[in-house]
């Protein structure tokens, strides 16, 4: 499974209503150990009792035998804990007696909640520790993803009392987010661009730009991203990327350079709501349509080719930004022929539901993308966002709604086009 896939389960399950945090670590234990697909035998929530310095054992599930009620370690004899205050996720060999003998040998462990300062350190308030099948980088990856959840969903639930929100403030945060916003047509050389953003509450965290610079009229790149978080929060992740992506892409000559770096930035500045995926690509003046891409995690893009009339996925050539703190991102390519489009979206789109829970899905975009390759941009756009909020006009949840379209046009056209407007202006 993805990381996105993984984060959507955990985003389901959080849905759900907990009155306290064990209730919903026990839920989300419970949870991943019974999916096979994720080899996992047993998981345990422990607690930190900061007046004794221990971690209490206050959940187990899964095919391991039984530990004792209340069993606690203390931090000194188990160094994993001041570990996890400095890389949140470990993979480890399991060193307690009494563990081994329950059959426990390799584990990996994951930091969640708020980090409690006490004199010998900074620890987590729950430890959430699995061991599987396989316990390898794939394992630790889907960990490091669960624990981020988990921690952003404790947040939310003890937040949640005093969660009202400021009409006032909200409006201006709104009209900041508007701001970041570029205007929603930009045409360079043979290629015609139209962006749209619709969030699905008063600010939201889905962002779109297109980064142009006056020392090259060569090339221009086009960035689309998601805060997988909700509101002003993902409002705040929203115009922290905005701000990034402009001043680093002034610094950094190569693609995978900029978002190594915006990665570092997330997972240093937002030590909950780290959820970031982006997709970045830079148009350029070449006569073959070359476009270069990374692709942080985030929903594939769709190229349709005029050619075949069929479209392929830009699947992702890293990981979401902001899990872990140094990743890399392989850059690719494809190459654009006239009558090309290539169509960037949020999950608002292919996940958009219907009364049934059914999503619109890829297929569905594939279709809707073929059977009217033939309209400009702007065209384009609007229709995909219709068919989308018409699928969903009866469901109960929705999301923030981005769709940017990128179609090569054929010269040929274009000059078309350009005399027609003319005509129009003489009259």
């Amino acid at each position: 499974m993805t990381q996105r896939e993984i984060y959507k389960l955990v985003e389901r399950l959080f849905s759900y209503q907990f009155e306290n945090e064990l209730e919903l670590l026990c839920a989300l234990v419970r949870y991943f150990v019974g999916r096979k697909e994720l080899d996992i035998i047993g998981g345990r929530v422990w607690e930190l009792d900061s007046s004794e310095d221990t971690y209490r054992l206050r959940y187990q599930f899964g095919e391991v035998e039984i530990i004792p009620d209340d069993y606690s370690i203390k931090i000194v004899e188990q160094p994993v804990f001041d570990q996890l205050s400095a890389r949140r996720t470990v993979i480890n060999y399991e060193t307690d007696v009494l563990l081994l003998e329950k059959g426990i040998h390799l584990y990996s462990a994951t930091g969640v909640g708020e980090l409690i300062k006490r004199r010998s350190g900074k620890f987590y308030n729950y430890a959430l520790a699995f061991n599987g099948i396989n316990v390898n980088q794939d394992f630790f990856d889907i960990l490091s993803v669960i624990g981020s959840a988990a921690t952003t969903a404790l947040r939310n639930l003890t937040r949640h009392a005093e969660q009202e929100k400021l009409k006032r403030d909200l409006d201006k945060a709104s009209e900041i987010q508007k701001g970041l916003l570029p205007d929603h047509t930009l045409s360079f050389f043979d290629y015609n661009i139209f962006g749209i953003s619709l969030p699905d509450n008063i600010v939201g965290g889905d962002y779109f730009d297109y980064l142009t610079s006056p020392e090259d009229d060569e090339r221009v790149s086009v960035v689309i991203s998601d805060a997988a978080s909700k509101g002003l929060p993902a409002a705040i992740q929203a115009l922290f990327v905005s701000g990034a992506i402009r001043m680093g892409a002034g610094y950094h000559t190569k693609i995978s350079s900029l978002i190594s770096h915006l990665n570092k930035l997330l997972y240093e500045t937002f030590p909950f709501e780290r959820f970031v995926t982006l997709f970045y690509c830079e148009l350029t003046s070449s006569q073959n349509g070359l476009v270069l891409f990374a692709n942080a995690g985030h929903c594939s893009p769709l190229h349709y080719s005029s050619q075949t009339g069929e479209s392929e996925l830009l699947n992702p050539t890293g990981g979401i930004l902001g899990i872990i703190p140094e990743q890399k991102f392989r850059v690719e390519n494809i190459n654009m022929n006239f009558g090309d489009i290539l169509l960037l979206f949020t999950d608002g789109i292919v996940e958009a539901q219907d009364k049934e829970g059914n999503l619109f899905g890829y297929q569905r975009l594939a279709e809707l993308l073929k059977k009217h390759s033939n309209d400009d941009a702007k065209s384009l756009a609007y229709r995909i966002l219709e068919a989308t909020q018409s699928f969903s006009a009866e469901a109960i949840y929705s999301d923030d709604s981005t769709v940017v379209v990128i179609k090569r046009e054929h010269p040929d056209i274009k000059t078309e086009y350009t005399k027609v407007t003319d005509d129009i202006k003489k009259e």
